[in-house]
């Protein structure tokens, strides 16, 4: 992946895209049952059997494009940052946030390679690593730009984006899911971060240039 940021937000997009589309593409093979965005898990879509799962109805026979979807999200997100590194503000704080985003990032591709009725603990770790992590550096990252004066829209935005996951993180370890049900409380832990990345990656194809040589006031949301 070169070190340009539009090919590392090229890569962000497709990422988001290609896994929209698997959830899509398995939520529309979904047999025996309605799927429901309130009561199943997201990862019920990778689950491998059609068998009734901690209470669910689960039977989802186009789990493979689910779990290679998501497997393929964490890897293209990880490989998107070393191009998106750079249209960051430079600093040490830049470089911890981008590690912690990767390191969620290949907590989803653990999610894909271990589907929830296979190997549920190593599930669980990646599915938790996956949803703390990147909301965790998605505040980091609205943090420094705000440190860095760059761009005041967009750190309010990312630290926003970020809050929002982790309160729903945390209503989620708790099950106080409310009229959203666990499905919906865990959806919005995931989308959040997934509206971060498209629209940071839009912005940095629309100024694709390195935060070292574009002016201070050249970054912003839109």
């Amino acid at each position: 992946m070169s070190a340009n940021p539009r090919w590392g937000a090229i890569g962000w997009l497709v990422g988001v895209a290609e896994f929209v589309a698997g959830m899509a593409i398995a939520q529309a093979g979904w047999t025996g049952s309605t799927y429901s965005l309130l009561t199943n898990y997201i990862s019920d879509l990778g689950n491998t059997v059609c068998a009734p799962y901690d209470g669910r109805a689960v039977c989802s026979p186009w789990h493979l494009v689910f779990n290679v979807a998501i497997g393929l999200m964490g890897l293209l997100l990880i490989a998107g940052i070393f191009g998106m590194r750079q249209w960051f503000p430079p600093g040490t704080w830049r470089e911890a946030a981008l590690v912690v985003l990767g390191i969620g990032g290949a907590g989803a591709v653990g999610v894909g390679l271990n589907p929830e009725n296979v190997n549920p603990a190593a599930h669980v770790a990646s599915a938790f690593l996956a949803f703390l992590l990147t909301n965790v550096a998605v505040v980091a990252l609205g943090v420094h730009e705000e440190r860095a004066h760059r761009s005041r829209g967009f750190a309010v935005y990312s630290i926003g984006s970020g809050v929002v996951g982790l309160l729903a993180l945390a209503l989620f370890a708790a099950h106080a899911y409310g009229p959203l049900g666990a499905g919906g409380m865990e959806r919005l832990i995931v989308a959040p971060v997934l509206l971060w990345a498209i629209v940071t990656a839009v912005s940095a194809l629309r100024r694709p240039l390195s935060v070292t040589a574009a002016p201070a006031s050249a970054a912003t949301l839109g």
